[in-house]
């Protein structure tokens, strides 16, 4: 096998690295900055170069990162390398791996759907596909961003005829710049953030992205009316003492998960609104279809249904046991 899972990760041996390591390792190449998949401690790093933005802001300052533009080639130990683009967020990458005529790709974690803030999923041909699985089962389909953006939009309204704060929690890295990406096509009315939220927002401008323009909650004078405003917030802040300026304030929560019934209800949020950053069920499939792979390996979410239902469908498939973790179903990375 040309890529195997082992206890410190995905590891190449001909070539002398792993891909995205949940362990220290000599050599790490990196899908994607999420934090399930970019973990400290390595001696070398090597991703796409529009993630080294993120990757060194989540890095210690004196962490050995090197960068390739997608679609560029290097060789690690007779192993020709190359990222290209994963559509999941800035910079994210599938690996392609070539050794001897052979050919993997891992994906990391991947997007079909269009997304104005990343290069859109390329499929990319190999005889190995490492696939994520995070919402492999049938019931996770998802509705154009549009129409989901246009639910937030209405639902901003009903608060501000309502005269109460509209608080959105969204994961800091990725979802957060969708939806102020999203918002900017409609309307540019400011939007409030978390603090906490600011930085990568501000890479994603540095890069180009345009979004809604946005305030920084704390930066307002004490007491400031937040009536009607719409404010995005990461998961961890809900029932800090953040929350306290937004006295009555609707909650609401963007994520793929809340397409399961009752989901929205259990976690206590107002509003649900499905919209994720990973490839649903028909997407899954497309993607493996267009990868023209007979191999399949599972790496996280529902790896079991998705490695049964193309074992079915005649590939050979397999679930791997992997620390990644998808979509959080509490807090993304």
């Amino acid at each position: 096998m040309l890529i195997e899972p082992t206890p410190h990760g995905l590891f190449c041996d001909a070539g002398g690295f792993h891909i995205d390591p949940w362990q220290p390792v000599p050599r790490a190449v990196i899908t994607h900055a999420h934090a399930d998949h970019l973990r400290p401690g390595s001696a070398r790093y090597l991703c796409a170069a529009a993630s080294l933005p993120v990757v060194r802001r989540r890095l210690p300052p004196d962490a050995h990162v090197t960068a390739l533009a997608y679609g560029e080639t290097v060789v690690l130990d007779g192993v020709r390398v190359s990222f290209h683009p994963a559509g999941h967020v800035i910079g994210s990458a599938q690996v392609r791996v070539e050794r001897h005529g052979e050919v993997w790709v891992a994906s990391g974690d991947y997007k079909l759907a269009a997304d104005p803030t990343c290069a859109p999923f390329e499929p990319v041909r190999c005889h190995t596909f490492i696939t994520e699985a995070t919402f492999g089962l049938p019931v996770f389909r998802w509705q154009p961003a549009d129409v989901v953006i246009d639910d937030i939009l209405n639902w901003w309204g009903e608060m501000q005829r309502a005269g109460r704060p509209a608080v959105l929690f969204a994961y800091p890295l990725g979802k957060t710049q969708r939806i102020l990406a999203e918002l900017a096509r409609r309307t540019d009315r400011p939007v409030f953030v978390h603090g906490a939220l600011a930085e990568l927002i501000g890479v994603y401008r540095d890069a180009g992205v345009t979004m809604a323009p946005t305030r920084v909650a704390t930066d307002q004078p004490k007491g400031a009316s937040f009536a009607g405003e719409l404010v995005l917030a990461p998961v961890l802040a809900r029932g800090t003492i953040w929350m306290r300026r937004f006295a009555d304030h609707a909650s609401a929560f963007a994520s793929g998960w809340m397409r399961i019934r009752g989901a929205r209800r259990r976690r206590g949020y107002d509003r649900g609104f499905v919209l994720s950053d990973h490839a649903d069920w028909p997407a899954l499939l497309q993607a493996i279809a267009a990868a023209r792979a007979e191999r399949v390996f599972v790496t996280h979410g529902y790896t079991v249904p998705l490695a049964r239902y193309l074992a079915s469908r005649g590939f050979e498939a397999e679930p791997w046991t992997t620390r990644y973790e998808g979509e959080p179903e509490a807090e993304g990375g």
